[in-house]
């Protein structure tokens, strides 16, 4: 396991924060007065994952060039702490041709083969897919590890499942990562999942589990550094669940009538807490604070004026790129 960077961890979860507010404004700004959730230049859904930096930033942490990650509907928290171009996945989301895929993905479906990252709005599609990325790891004798992020209602799916029982079978390099984020769309935790933590569920398939409380990104970084340094050592598969926050909404546009904790959600946001976390110890000042913000800033700004300036797909272009 690698030394504990908590600045550089704090600098990752804010630049990931500023991301993802910057894309909430851009999504919203033209579909006013009426809602149109095909309009504007960001047409189609969105998921945030503000709130959930923790799980991101602790996890990749570790990770080196090779490694993999497959990542739900809600990627970009992953995606840009495991060093996907933030110019081109915006140009993606924006649907232009300079984005990861095209344009032709969108948000939900970023495929960055460089960084072995890949995402999917299908429930639990990528976890048989980390596998395959680990076995492809492991018989090349290599080691590199699969990291396969899931929420926890998927935990419920088939796919999670099978894909638990076939890691463990195989003893592959993969680690399942879990974002307890109490709700599965609408749906709270209690009222889809027996039990009270899916870490407990890899007892079952005989690889260790481990539950992170608090949206703690230190606590996230050890779990996933043991877990880790485990599939690289040849030691086989791991489960981590982490208890964290979504700040927004399932999607942009989302009521979300159904949450009665929602009034108390800012105050359990981790950035500041980390921050004040980082100051307590002396690791961290008000000017670095501002500066770390300022350099976010920045760094977003270019990326959206890249993705704008990116062109619009042809028409004609419609059929290339993809499977007969």
């Amino acid at each position: 396991m690698g030394e504990l960077d908590r600045l550089a961890m704090y600098t990752q979860m804010v630049r990931i924060r500023q991301y993802e507010s910057r894309i909430m404004q851009e999504y919203h700004a033209d579909k006013s007065p009426a809602w149109d959730i095909g309009a504007g230049l960001i047409p189609g859904e969105m998921h945030l994952a503000a709130g959930q930096e923790p799980a991101a930033v602790g996890v990749c942490a570790h990770l080196k060039k090779g490694d993999a990650i497959t990542a739900p509907h809600r990627p970009h928290h992953f995606a840009l702490a495991h060093g996907v171009d933030m110019n081109k996945m915006t140009a993606e989301i924006y649907g232009r041709t300079g984005g990861l895929c095209k344009g032709k993905g969108g948000h939900m479906h970023l495929f960055d083969p460089e960084n072995h990252f890949s995402c999917s709005g299908i429930i639990a599609q990528g976890l048989p897919v980390a596998c395959g990325q680990a076995m492809a790891f492991q018989r090349k004798g290599t080691d590199n590890v699969a990291i396969a992020v899931t929420g926890e209602g998927a935990a419920n799916q088939g796919a999670f499942h099978e894909s638990l029982n076939l890691a463990a079978v195989w003893n592959l390099p993969v680690i399942f990562v879990i974002e307890d984020n109490d709700w599965a769309i609408s749906v709270p935790k209690d009222a889809s999942t027996a039990g009270a933590s899916n870490a407990d569920r890899a007892a079952g398939y005989g690889i260790p589990g481990v539950r992170v409380e608090d949206n703690d990104v230190e606590a996230m970084y050890e779990a996933a550094g043991a877990a880790i340094d485990r599939a690289r050592a040849g030691d086989g598969p791991s489960l981590i669940e982490i208890h964290t926050l979504r700040l927004f909404g399932h999607f942009e546009g989302d009521a979300q009538a159904y949450r009665p904790e929602l009034a108390t959600v800012n105050e359990r946001d981790p950035i500041p807490k980390y921050a004040a976390s980082l100051q307590e110890l002396g690791e961290l000042t008000e000017e670095q604070i501002a500066s770390i913000q300022a350099d976010a800033d920045a760094e977003v700004d270019a990326a959206i004026e890249f993705a704008k300036a990116s062109p619009e797909p042809a028409p004609e272009d419609a059929l290339l790129h993809v499977f007969a």
